[in-house]
């Protein structure tokens, strides 16, 4: 589904800090252990068709142990541990919706295909080193991403949790678009109040449904 992110792609490459980026990414991956697989960068965007999007969940940056980043935020493969926040994203989960959730199962790529752009702000990171990363090429990458998305015509809510993602609310301007602010679902801070109880993925439901769309189902 890549391709139909043409436009976007297109504008990115035009941009100077693409083969920059190229670049660094060509070195790193030559000399260091990165994450995720290369073939999975973009891997939210391979599976999330544009026309189809109803759901932006943007994360910080991937997980940085040996067979968790997938290319989607917050997901790891099936029969891989849950990291604490994806914990504290099923326990929510089923808290505001009554379901079961499946903790021997993180791939979120279901959600993917409905629709659920599962983004990380920095897409790649040094094997042990969270952020090591955290390059200006990719705070210009996203803002570009971000940029695009507010062009999409159709009813889009923002999961924007903690304080990271919520400077991405600016924007977020299109009057067609929501945003859902919690704390980020890590233990540290979740527990201190703010994300359980907040009802975020009914409350995206309801926006959803009440913009003529289907529902999410967010089992797993």
């Amino acid at each position: 589904m890549i391709a139909n992110w043409k436009p976007l792609f297109d504008q990115v490459k035009s941009e100077p800090y693409s083969a920059t980026l190229h670049s660094f990414l060509d070195h790193e991956y030559a000399s260091q252990t990165i994450y995720p697989p290369r073939d999975l960068v973009y891997n939210a965007f391979k599976l999330t068709d544009p026309k189809d999007l109803k759901v932006v969940i943007i994360g910080q940056d991937p997980y940085h142990e040996p067979g968790q980043a997938m290319g989607l935020s917050f997901s790891v493969p099936k029969g891989t541990p849950l990291p604490p926040s994806l914990q504290n994203i099923y326990k929510e989960l089923e808290g505001d919706l009554g379901i079961k959730m499946d903790f021997q199962n993180g791939d979120l790529t279901p959600w993917a295909k409905q629709g659920v752009l599962l983004l990380n702000a920095y897409l790649t990171v040094r094997a042990h080193s969270p952020l090591s990363h955290k390059r200006e090429e990719y705070d210009l990458f996203i803002a570009d991403v971000m940029r695009y998305l507010d062009t999409l015509d159709q009813p889009i809510v923002f999961m924007l949790w903690g304080g990271f993602a919520k400077k991405f609310i600016p924007f977020v301007k299109n009057p067609k678009h929501r945003v859902l602010k919690a704390v980020h679902p890590s233990p540290l801070s979740a527990n201190r109040g703010g994300w359980f109880g907040e009802h975020l993925f009914s409350r995206c439901n309801a926006i959803l449904v009440g913009q003529g769309l289907k529902a999410i189902d967010w089992r797993i």
